[in-house]
């Protein structure tokens, strides 16, 4: 039988305070593992390590994933709390919305540096940890816009194809060093990011929310939107024993809206 506990294994989280952060963190804290919550803002951080307990979470606020020194500072904090780490989830992303024509180079600079650049400097800055006990797990929460393109949100898709490259090119790197690294690729998740997704078509198209949701859920071919909890299950499993041979993969939750062969 599969084990998917995470018997204190200490795990790093961004973008830890809400939506698929959150529920990954609760997820792996209620498997037995001690959970770093790594994000900018303090308020949802201490919320969350509140519910989960100071023994089995610590927030660490003001974790830009963009800036290197403040990465640097971040895990030194998580190190401090539960001491190296053995599973990264790169989840920090925003995607905002514009026509191409009208995407300035401040707004494509600003989502490649977190959805790409920010999972660089973290890696880069955790993965020693891994490779100095010849064991660890990297997961990726990129998206379905990283397999497929979807008009109106091409720096997200480019930052988002540059997640599963980079996915790719680390778990060939770091296969014989028994480190494993993987992308979920989730559909339209119940986030924060699909309610702005939500009020950004309200706004554009005069439609009512309602209508909105239903459009966004009807690229689902089972017609509803991905669960918070499905994606931190789907997470769990990758960072367990069971999948200690899935490596270098990009696994699409989204009701079969994306089939990659």
């Amino acid at each position: 039988m599969a084990d998917y506990s995470l018997d204190n294994r200490h795990v790093l989280i961004t973008g830890a305070g809400t939506g698929i952060g959150a529920a990954i963190a609760t997820v792996f804290a209620k498997a037995g593992g001690r959970v770093s919550l790594a994000g900018r803002r303090r308020d949802p951080l201490t919320a969350l390590q509140a519910s989960l307990g100071a023994d089995r979470a610590h927030a660490i606020a003001d974790f830009d994933v963009t800036d290197a020194d403040k990465v640097r500072a971040g895990a030194a904090a998580a190190r401090r709390a539960f001491g190296p780490v053995d599973v990264l989830v790169n989840n920090a992303g925003e995607a905002p919305s514009a026509p191409f024509v009208k995407t300035d180079l401040a707004t494509w600079n600003k989502v490649l540096a977190v959805n790409l650049t920010g999972a660089y400097l973290v890696t880069k800055e955790i993965v020693p940890d891994m490779i100095d006990k010849r064991a660890g797990c990297v997961i990726n929460i990129a998206s379905t816009a990283g397999l497929v393109g979807y008009a109106y949100v091409s720096a997200y898709v480019a930052a988002k194809h540059g997640v599963i490259g980079l996915t790719r090119s680390l778990a060939l790197e770091f296969a014989r060093a028994g480190i494993t690294v993987n992308a979920v690729c989730p559909g339209y998740t119940e986030t924060p990011m699909f309610e702005q997704a939500v009020a950004n078509i309200v706004a554009k198209t005069k439609r009512s929310a309602e209508d909105a949701r239903a459009t966004l859920a009807s690229s689902n071919p089972q017609g509803r939107v991905i669960t918070p909890q499905e994606v931190a299950e789907t997470v769990l499993w990758l960072a367990s024993s069971a999948a200690q041979s899935i490596t270098g993969q990009a696994i699409a939750i989204a009701g079969g809206e994306v089939m990659v062969g």
